[in-house]
């Protein structure tokens, strides 16, 4: 049972997630052989306050 975690900000809509789970599901059958119906695709929300990148919080970066 193929598991793919996906880390990212807070802030994506319903439609932009299902999108996403869905091009990851044909990536992982098309190019790692996996089963849809045994492929887990978790989608963790972390809100830019509580993510850093070299030192700097998410909700400071202006990139």
């Amino acid at each position: 049972m193929p598991v793919v975690t996906v880390q990212m900000y807070t802030g994506r809509t319903s439609q932009q997630k299902r999108a996403l789970v869905r091009a990851i599901t044909d990536a992982m059958v098309k190019h790692a052989g996996a089963k849809p119906d045994n492929l887990h695709v978790i989608l963790q929300e972390v809100p830019k306050e509580n993510w850093a990148l070299a030192g700097v919080m998410g909700d400071e970066r202006t990139d």
